[in-house]
């Protein structure tokens, strides 16, 4: 962490900063802090606390990039429909998966099943086909629609067809040997994106682009249940007792884009460590009611009419939703392809992580559980049993320079043991070290990896008498002493002073204990100085940057132009201003050199130093000379007096006069602009009646010295 001592308003400094030579610890000890990290066949409950994951087998590799939907049949049969092709395949309980029908649209975006058929809608050409148990198909509706983006199979057979761009549900059943199709309703959506059905023979409804879910009784009228603040209801879900879940997400993916569909969501893989016992300022606590900048959201809706918003997420996307026993669902994800298990109270669990992109189905009948994937499309098995071996991989610390690495020490039960390794690249790759030895002993032990910048971490679990678990690990290191910078210098005009404010009085005692101030609800901000008027004062303001996080103190050196080397001028300043009284110096050219120093933070054998020189600087104090050139010329009522100014260090920028000490007027030189060290300036005075006339001319130069003379006139 940085800290950077501001100029002007933004006047930083920190009551008590972790030195260089002090050790930090990297501590991942949080459900947020893990789920940076990548799980191989583990899980991640809402405590915190990594477990061994549900098994997971890949079963089947369609081939093409993307399944859109999928479904399972009472015999185990799992059906795949996949886009970039227009193929539907079929993958029997014992995990033999062959082509089942190869239609001619481009993508398959909808399968249900009926009574021994299959109903695969196809998109962009909006067409239902109708396929036999030897994946012959037929064209059974064609709604005259661009897409269908949804099918669901309802008690009596009929079959509901979600459409869009025109947002139109119908109804489809087979009557004499043919199908008939009706309308069932003409939404003002643009977009019928899912459809599910409950035992009593409601029709649930999800929409695009007003995020409604709707209810359609025995009677076809629509009732709404939902009106979320997101915009596509991308899935529902209806467990055994009648509750439906609705998956809405912030985003519409209702027009199919292949590219931007199958990408992870964006995750930030590598930290930073905050010094040890900061408190960094967090995001205020938001409910979770407040959908603002949400991705996704989980709505419960009971079948009493009540809705509850059980879940949301400002950083995972999910595609899919399943009903997971009695007690909430199953969230598949395009956030690295993980699998997320939400109970109804809100808990969320990571429940197993895969090496897909994308999770786009779950589907499961109480016995098997399956998975499909897009970005490359294929069908996983999920459990029942638990794998008998996984492992857990941090995120890459980044200590900001090299370190030099300590202990690692953890807390866990059962079979867990710790690996480490180190590099200077960003991304862990070839150039870092091997794996080291595996560590078991949770009381720590010397990491053996290299000295590096970045340091990463793994967890290897195995199955035994007691099931592993993993609740913390701790690593200790040593960052190297990097020199601070000034990164800038800035010189106030002339005549300009810095007064500090008063400092907040802060116990002593805080920073003795080491604890940051901001631990005790004092911020760790310091008013920036006032500026006030100081005849002669030349101030100077700089920020200063320390990668460690050091406290320093600054040296003010100096030299005039032409001068061999640089005089110090004040040492030791803990504050970023100095104001240079300009009596102090002779009139000239000069330099200022400020240097920053962290020794406060280190032992003098490792402090270090960072300067910067400033632009050069006029110190003028010298008054301008003004004298008359000769007597005033007197002509009629009128007095011409002549004045000549010159400036020995700087130039001349103003003037004005003042006749008998009345009001002060501005005048130019006869070169028409005061820009030079001799300036000559001719003034009428109109005498409006006999007697003395007194005639002041004051001149300024650039450092706002003054100097005047005066001239008698008589009538």
């Amino acid at each position: 962490m940085k800290s950077i001592i501001f100029f002007a308003a933004f006047a930083i400094a920190f009551a008590h900063s972790v030195t260089a030579t002090e050790p930090q610890i990297w501590s991942v000890n949080t459900r947020a802090d893990f789920a940076k990290g990548d799980a191989r066949g583990i899980s991640l409950d809402h405590n915190g606390t990594l477990t061994l994951a549900p098994k997971l087998a890949e079963v089947f590799k369609t081939g093409l990039p993307y399944i859109w939907s999928s479904a399972l049949d009472s015999a185990g049969n799992v059906y795949l429909a996949t886009g970039g092709d227009g193929k539907v395949f079929k993958v029997s309980a014992a995990g033999v998966g062959a082509l089942f029908a190869d239609l001619a649209e481009i993508n398959v975006s909808a399968i249900a099943l009926g009574r021994g058929e299959v109903f695969a809608a196809t998109s962009p050409d909006g067409k239902v086909y109708k396929i036999d148990s030897t994946g012959k198909a037929s064209v059974y509706f064609e709604p005259k629609e661009k897409y269908i983006w949804s099918l669901v199979v309802e008690s009596d057979g009929t079959l509901a067809v979600g459409t869009g761009d025109a947002g139109k549900i119908y109804r489809v059943k087979t009557a004499n040997a043919s199908p008939e199709s009706s309308l069932l309703f003409d939404t003002s959506e643009t977009h019928i994106i899912s459809l599910a059905t409950d035992a009593r023979g409601n029709l649930f409804a999800g929409t695009d682009s007003n995020g409604l879910v709707m209810r359609f009784g025995s009677e076809g009228k629509p009732f709404g249940i939902v009106d979320s603040s997101l915009r596509e209801v991308h899935d529902l879900a209806v467990a055994p007792d009648g509750t439906v879940y609705a998956l809405v997400l912030g985003e519409s993916v209702a027009v199919p884009k292949p590219d931007a569909a199958a990408t992870p969501t964006p995750e930030g893989r590598t930290v930073s460590l905050e010094r040890p016992n900061a408190v960094n300022p967090e995001p205020a606590p938001k409910s979770r009611y407040d959908l603002t900048n949400a991705k996704a959201a989980v709505y419960r809706l009971a079948s009493d009419g009540a809705v509850d918003l059980i879940w949301a997420s400002m950083t995972i996307t999910p595609f899919s939703i399943h009903i997971n026993g009695n007690d909430g669902v199953l969230l598949g994800t395009s956030d690295r392809g993980r699998i997320y298990s939400v109970t109804n109270d809100g808990r969320e669990q990571l429940l197993l992580q895969t090496e897909a992109q994308q999770i786009s189905t779950i589907v499961g009948d109480g016995r098997s559980l399956f998975a499909s994937s897009s970005n490359q499309g294929s069908l996983y098995r999920i459990g029942p049993e638990t794998v008998s071996e996984g492992s857990y991989e941090s995120a890459v610390l980044d200590a900001k320079s090299t370190a030099t690495w300590g202990r690692i020490w953890w807390r866990s039960s059962g079979a867990v043991t710790i690996q480490t390794r180190t590099g200077n690249t960003e991304k862990a790759d070839e150039t870092w070290s091997s794996w080291s030895a595996a560590l078991t002993d949770g009381k720590g032990a010397q990491i053996s990896s290299p000295r590096s910048r970045y340091v990463q971490w793994r967890a290897v679990f195995k199955t035994g008498a007691t099931p592993p678990s993993l609740s913390e690990v701790n690593v200790s290191f040593a960052a190297r002493n990097i020199a601070p910078e000034i990164l800038s210098i800035q010189i106030l005009p002339t005549n300009v002073g810095l007064v500090p404010n008063p400092p907040q009085q802060i116990d002593p005692n805080i920073e003795l204990s080491g604890l940051n101030t901001a631990t005790f609800g004092i911020p760790n901000v310091n008013a920036p100085p006032r500026r006030v008027y100081q005849r002669g004062a030349t101030s100077l303001q700089w920020i200063a940057d320390d990668r460690n996080d050091d406290r320093l103190v600054f040296d003010v050196l100096y030299r005039q132009v032409g001068d061999a080397s640089f005089k110090t001028l004040r040492s030791g300043l803990t504050d970023n201003f100095f104001v240079i009284d300009g009596q102090a110096l002779a009139d000239g050219r000069y330099i200022f050199q400020i240097v920053a120093s962290d020794a406060p933070s280190n032992p003098a054998s490792t402090a270090l130093t960072g300067t910067r020189i400033s632009e050069p600087v006029d110190i003028d104090n010298a008054a301008p000379i003004v004298v008359a050139v000769s007597a005033p010329q007197i002509s009629g009522d009128r007095a011409r007096v002549i004045f000549d100014a010159t400036d020995a260090a700087s130039y001349i920028v103003r003037a004005e006069y003042s006749v008998n000490g009345g009001e002060w007027k501005t005048i130019f030189p006869d070169d028409g602009i005061s820009d030079s060290p001799a300036e000559r300036y001719m003034i009428d005075v109109p005498m409006t009646a006999p007697g003395e006339y007194a005639v002041t001319l004051r001149v300024f130069d650039v450092n706002r010295n003054s100097g005047n003379a005066r001239v008698i006139a008589r009538r």
